[in-house]
């Protein structure tokens, strides 16, 4: 029974982690630019929020929930902040050497807290878990371990997605030229600004 949670988990995980979004473009962006180690960890930052928002809708902390739920707006306005200050920062880099060293670790632990924010700051994503969970049955695990194993497979599901991604992006790192990655900041900075665009709108568009 807890292999099929562990299985079901890593579903979920992976379900909600692949749609093209701010931190597919982030992952892909430091795949290229740093390495598919630096897009890696870009994305656990996202996997661990998943894993929190999972743990929220697995272990039924309604309070929690609400909470969060309640304060999308405040939430909400502050990732469209942070995207469209990640969107100009983007676009206005230069195109990285192409004997760049390793990112250091300073490097790596902003680029997974940084995406980490930028998940836990969209609550809408814990109703999505509870829509899932819904779906699959999983509301109200029979038990705290097996709610436990759940979890962990919504985080390894979703990890095992930025994997793949960081790999593909970061072993076309070689081929990409120097003077193209302008390009590719500009153009990723546009889309993260616009997405950051979108989340400030979003209260007045409903």
């Amino acid at each position: 029974m807890h292999l099929d949670f562990l299985a079901k988990g890593a579903l979920i995980g992976l379900s909600i982690a692949a749609p093209v979004g701010p931190i597919g473009l982030l992952c892909i962006r430091r795949s290229l630019t740093d390495g598919s180690k630096a897009g890696f960890v870009t994305g656990l930052g996202a996997a661990t929020a998943d894993a929190f928002y999972g743990m929220i809708a697995g272990f039924g902390l309604t309070a929690v929930s609400n909470f969060l739920v309640d304060q999308r707006l405040w939430l909400g306005l502050l990732g469209g902040v942070f995207l469209c200050y990640l969107g100009v920062r983007t676009a206005l880099s230069p195109p990285p050497e192409r004997e760049a060293k390793t990112s250091a670790a300073s490097d790596l632990r902003s680029a997974y807290l940084s995406t980490f924010a930028l998940t836990l700051t969209n609550p809408m994503t814990i109703l999505s878990f509870v829509a899932v969970f819904a779906g699959f049955g999983l509301v109200g695990s029979p038990s705290y371990v097996a709610s436990g194993i759940l979890v962990l497979g919504v985080f390894l599901g979703s990890a095992a997605w930025w994997l793949f991604l960081s790999g593909v992006a970061g072993g076309l790192r070689t081929r990409v030229q120097p003077s193209w990655m302008v390009a590719v900041n500009r153009l990723s900075g546009a889309m993260l600004c616009l997405f950051g665009a979108y989340a400030l709108a979003s209260p007045w568009l409903r």
